[in-house]
């Protein structure tokens, strides 16, 4: 394993990438519970925006899947949602997308998306081929069917992306409970689940 990903993520080391998390990509999800994915996409969103991490979200055919979902939009007031001006797979194959990523010079991403075998695993094999230290936020993908999420997930960690889920991820970039913002990070990330009912 590379000396780089023995070092923690941290609010100052690392960027977010969200994915397609549009209404007809979760319609289309198969392979898991679709308000488990969307909790753990949003509690990873609510994270950066609490602990300023920079973030990027990205879409594909609004008209057709609807926009990017309000419960992550609304965590980043005035931020665009760049939407992909060729229709591809891969969220980094869009030039904007492509030179936030660049203009943050960070080597640590944290990619989610959906679907999982598809726009997830394309970014995330894109981010690597650039040199890039990926994280894939495994529990905010979804697929058509549980086999291709499986297998999205394999992909990605055999081509070397570091699995990572909104909890541990969220706590990484805390560090620990001394932070100036774990009392915020504990009452909006940690027990959203009991804010969502779930």
């Amino acid at each position: 394993m590379e000396k780089g990903r023995l070092s923690l993520l941290t609010p100052k080391n690392s960027v977010l990438l969200l994915v397609d998390y549009q209404p007809a990509m979760f319609k289309g999800v198969g392979s898991g519970d679709r308000n488990l994915i969307k909790r753990s996409a949003v509690a990873a969103a609510k994270a950066a925006r609490i602990l300023k991490v920079p973030t990027i979200l990205s879409a594909i055919n609004p008209a057709g899947n609807g926009e990017f979902i309000s419960e992550i939009t609304n965590e980043f007031p005035g931020k665009e949602v760049i939407v992909r001006k060729v229709p591809s797979f891969d969220g980094m194959e869009d030039e904007r997308v492509l030179a936030e990523i660049k203009k943050l010079g960070r080597k640590k991403i944290v990619i989610g998306g959906l679907w999982t075998s598809m726009c997830f695993c394309y970014t995330a094999l894109h981010g690597l081929k650039m040199g890039l230290e990926v994280y894939g936020l495994m529990d905010a993908g979804g697929d058509a069917f549980p086999e291709a999420h499986h297998y999205g997930v394999k992909r990605m960690i055999q081509a070397g992306v570091v699995p990572i889920t909104w909890e541990s991820l969220t706590s990484e970039w805390m560090h620990d409970w001394a932070n100036p913002k774990s009392g915020e990070l504990f009452k909006e990330v940690y027990t959203y689940d009991a804010i969502l009912g779930l």
